[in-house]
């Protein structure tokens, strides 16, 4: 099962949030966009602007702890901007 590392982007809140889901990533980011009370919950302008896919779970959770461990805006930026 297939399994990607994904990062939104709220540009109301000029935010990114870091995730990962065995799901489609379509299917992850209408949870998202629901009314809930976790952090994503507060605004409803979220967009992919990034993903990598993984051949498990455990991969994508790696490589999701590997980028919030940099507590770079810029880095994470610089890794959008150079996606393939």
């Amino acid at each position: 099962m297939a399994c990607n590392f994904y990062i939104l982007y709220s540009s109301v809140l000029d935010k990114f949030y870091l995730g990962h889901t065995c799901e489609p990533l379509e299917e992850r980011l209408r949870k998202h966009l629901a009314n809930h009370s976790g952090f994503t919950g507060n605004c409803k302008d979220w967009k992919i602007v990034y993903s990598e896919e993984f051949l498990d779970k455990s991969a994508a959770y790696q490589r999701e702890r590997a980028v919030k461990a940099w507590k770079s805006k810029k880095k994470i930026i610089e890794l959008i901007q150079n996606k393939t």
